[in-house]
């Protein structure tokens, strides 16, 4: 692949991944990598050349992958977003698939919680959330649907809701440590939440 083959854009729903060489992939990986870490232990302001040295790469590596910390930041988000909707099973249950949300993003909830108060939300960023958000809520929405069609889920529960219960539940899961831990809580709230998420006539 040559150098302008791999500048080359695919389009991935709203945002747009770029196409590189295996090495060049490998150091966007490394710096994603590295972002999480040292944004999850130093916030929003940390030096982005701490980023690069973490990645083992340079300064001028980073700002070619990623313009701005903000780009960073997304591209950290949209990174993670894309794994959970990979490991997610379109024929899985609705119970199942809040579970896998919830457990499998704890941890991407733990660093927007860091860096909330630090995010210098404009009106481009915002919108850039706002599409990660409405990219998950599409993940749900036919898992969603088929839980109204089977009577497991209320009709007037909607995609939007089912996020926020899995938010909800990703914030519990933070103040426990251990995957067994986090497992017996999801089993306990999943209970509590699948009461008063049924048909008002199932509940």
């Amino acid at each position: 692949m040559n150098a302008m083959s791999a500048n080359v854009e695919a389009e991935h729903g709203p945002f747009r991944i770029p196409v590189m060489r295996r090495d060049a992939q490998a150091r966007r990986d490394a710096l994603l990598d590295a972002a999480m870490i040292c944004f999850r232990q130093s916030g929003y302001g940390v030096a982005l050349e701490d980023v690069a040295a973490a990645a083992g790469v340079g300064r001028g590596t980073l700002y070619r992958n990623f313009k701005d910390r903000m780009a960073l930041v997304l591209a950290v988000f949209e990174r993670e977003l894309r794994r959970i909707g990979e490991r997610l099973d379109p024929a899985g249950s609705l119970d199942d698939t809040i579970a896998t949300m919830a457990l499998d993003g704890a941890p991407t909830t733990a660093l927007f919680n860091r860096l909330a108060l630090d995010l210098p939300l404009d009106p481009d960023s915002r919108r850039q959330f706002e599409m990660l958000a409405e990219r998950m809520a599409t993940m749900l929405r036919p898992i969603v649907e088929r839980a109204h069609d089977e009577g497991r889920l209320d009709r007037s529960i909607g995609t939007r809701q089912v996020v926020l219960v899995i938010r909800m539940i990703s914030n519990l899961l933070l103040k426990h440590q251990s995957r067994e831990e986090k497992q017996a809580v999801l089993v306990e709230v999943l209970a509590l939440f699948r009461h008063g998420l049924l048909p008002r006539s199932v509940a």
